[in-house]
Parts: C-alpha cells; structure tokens; sequence
C-alpha cells in the first residue's frame, strides 16, 4: 500500500525528470532507498545521447549490485516516475532488488503516446511482472500519473 512516503519519493522521482526534460531527455526518474528510509543514489534518463540503456532503474541496479550486499537489496525500495521497461525489470530481478513503487505505468505511457501520434518503441512495452517475479510491485499513482503524462506532452511536442 502507497503510504505517504512513498508519494515523496514518487514526487522527487518526478523532480529527477523534469530535469531530465531540462536537458533535453526523456522525461524518466528513479531513487533507491533503502530499508531504514535513507536516499542512497538517484538518476534519470541520459539516453538523448544515443545509448537507450542509460535508463535510471538500470544504473541504479548497477549501482546496488556495487555498493550494496544481497540483504540490504532485498529490503531496498526503487522509487520511480515510470513503470521498468524490461531491460530495467530485469536488471532489477537480477540484482534481486526489493520493492517497486512507479507513479505512471507502461500502459499508461503507450496510451499517451499513441494519443500523441507518437510511433511505439521498438522494445516491446512488458508490466514488471511479466520480466520478474517475487517481487512486490505497487503503482500507478493516479494522482502523480498526470504529473507524468504532461512531461512526456512537453518532450514529444518538441521530437
């Protein structure tokens, strides 16, 4: 169940992809936070330079998987402002990770897209628990899901 600190690192994952925006990229942002509730690494997307697997969620896991033992993975929550792609779930169910919270889903996101005559990824589109399993999985955020879909009307009415 979404708690309200939860919806404070749902805003900050936000925050990430506005910057994100600012810098001309993809409007994505994730945080890792660990069990006792400390910020321990956050990011967003850098893909507009041309590798599309410079996702946050993924840097994060890799990030984890260096800085972190197997134990404290499991307890960590990735906070993030879109649901994994499955590059990301995966690298997420590799690093055996714990929790996912995502404020917007992928269905939500092809929907907007396909709202805003924009073409569908060549990687297929695939929920989380498609890509992983055992793992807790909780979103969208209804109320944050629209923060989210105006960013991505901001970045595609400038592509």
């Amino acid at each position: 169940m979404i708690n309200d600190t939860d919806l404070k690192h749902l805003q900050r994952c936000i925050e990430l992809a506005k910057a994100a925006l600012a810098a001309g990229d993809e409007p994505f942002g994730s945080i890792l936070v660990s069990a006792g509730g400390e910020v321990l690494a956050e990011d967003h997307n850098h893909v507009a330079g041309g590798d599309h697997t410079q996702h946050p969620e993924f840097a994060l896991a890799r990030w984890a998987a260096q800085h972190m033992t197997v134990e404290e993975r499991s307890k960590a929550t990735v906070y993030t402002s879109g649901e994994h792609c499955p590059m990301c779930a995966a690298a997420h169910g590799w690093v055996e990770l714990g929790r996912i919270v995502y404020a917007s889903s992928s269905e939500q996101l092809a929907q907007w897209l396909g709202e805003m005559k924009v073409a569908a990824p060549r990687v297929r589109t695939l929920a989380i628990h498609e890509v992983i399993c055992d793992t807790v999985i909780e979103g969208p955020v209804p109320e944050l899901a629209e923060q989210v879909r105006e960013l991505h009307r901001q970045f595609h009415a400038h592509t």
